[in-house]
């Protein structure tokens, strides 16, 4: 409870108000979750299990007083918005600008909290970050500006590098505006950049073996759920063809990259169940202002670089918060 509110229920001024709220999340409410991931991936389960701690720390209980609808789409996310929205739920969240789209298209009248979009007013869901207006509202996690920060990093590690591969969904604004700053800041670092990716595994496969033919390449590999479904392969072809890359976020290091720098992927699903529980309370996603990352990560693989024969320079180590031997 804040303070003022307390101090108010002290002087009685607001025993409706809280009476009234108390009965409300006693009320069994439903919460729609959109993910364009697999269900049995890990990342997307340590996600869920994030935001579902933490409305049970808000006082929303599956058992008691909350129903959860999933939708676990890595192909037809249009059908799956539609599914939950003809559902009626109190609320959506729904996860990265993939599955934002078509939910926002499947109704303007559910509230949505949407998690990890990169950019939300280029891409339409919300009038400013201030002020989202209409049915929307979330939490962004890539500022453009990390594009620089990812070259920083990969040149770095390996200052070999001279071109630069980065793999993209061109059919996602965020990750074509990640595109862009990595390329912006090429200059900079003197390096060429080259889109690689596509739609699907193919198209990374295929991409990458013909770029690594070349020598002195690099990796970057922004944050889509292209990538975050694909990292293993994309993780395989780097170690195959030798090739040093950068990651957005932590489990791909974990699951043997190269480097990381990115925002947290778990806290922002804490985050959300904050802005969930507020608008089954009452509020509007109209007036809840968009947020931006908080917690960034850099992370090493000090096996991985050993094995592409890098040596990390102690610069790099001292600011990173954590290393994989």
């Amino acid at each position: 409870m804040r303070r003022r509110e307390f101090i108010s229920f002290l002087g009685g001024a607001v025993v409706w108000p809280l009476g009234a709220r108390a009965q409300q999340s006693d009320r069994v409410r439903r919460v729609g979750v959109l993910m364009p991931f697999a269900k049995d991936n890990a990342e997307s389960q340590a996600r869920v299990g994030a935001f579902l701690s933490e409305m049970r720390r808000l006082g929303w209980t599956e058992s008691r007083n909350l129903q959860v609808e999933y939708r676990w789409e890595t192909s037809d996310l249009r059908k799956a918005a539609t599914e939950l929205a003809a559902l009626s739920p109190d609320v959506v969240l729904v996860s990265a600008t993939q599955a934002t789209a078509p939910m926002q298209q499947a109704t303007r009248t559910i509230p949505i909290v949407f998690v990890q979009v990169a950019d939300p007013v280029s891409a339409g869901f919300v009038n400013s970050l201030a002020k989202p207006g209409g049915n929307i509202t979330g939490f962004t996690n890539i500022d453009y500006d990390i594009g620089a920060k990812w070259l920083e990093v990969l040149k770095e590690i390996a200052p070999q590098v001279k071109r630069v591969g980065v793999i993209r969904d061109p059919t996602i604004t965020g990750s074509i505006g990640q595109f862009a700053a990595v390329q912006s800041a090429s200059r900079t670092f003197g390096v060429e950049v080259t889109a690689l990716g596509g739609r699907d595994a193919k198209d990374i496969e295929r991409t990458i073996a013909d770029f690594a033919r070349a020598p002195n390449c690099g990796l970057i590999s922004v944050a889509t759920p292209l990538t975050v479904n694909n990292r293993e392969l994309i993780i395989t072809l780097a170690a195959r063809h030798r090739l040093p890359a950068v990651y957005p976020f932590r489990f791909f290091v974990a699951a043997g990259g190269l480097v990381c720098y990115g925002p947290d992927s778990i806290d922002p699903y804490r985050q959300a169940a904050g802005y969930v529980d507020r608008v089954l309370r009452g509020e509007k996603p109209a007036d809840l202002p968009v947020q931006g990352a908080t917690k960034f990560e850099l992370v090493i693989n000090l096996k991985t670089a050993k094995a592409l024969g890098l040596a990390v320079p102690a610069s790099l180590l001292s600011r990173a918060n954590e290393t994989f031997e």
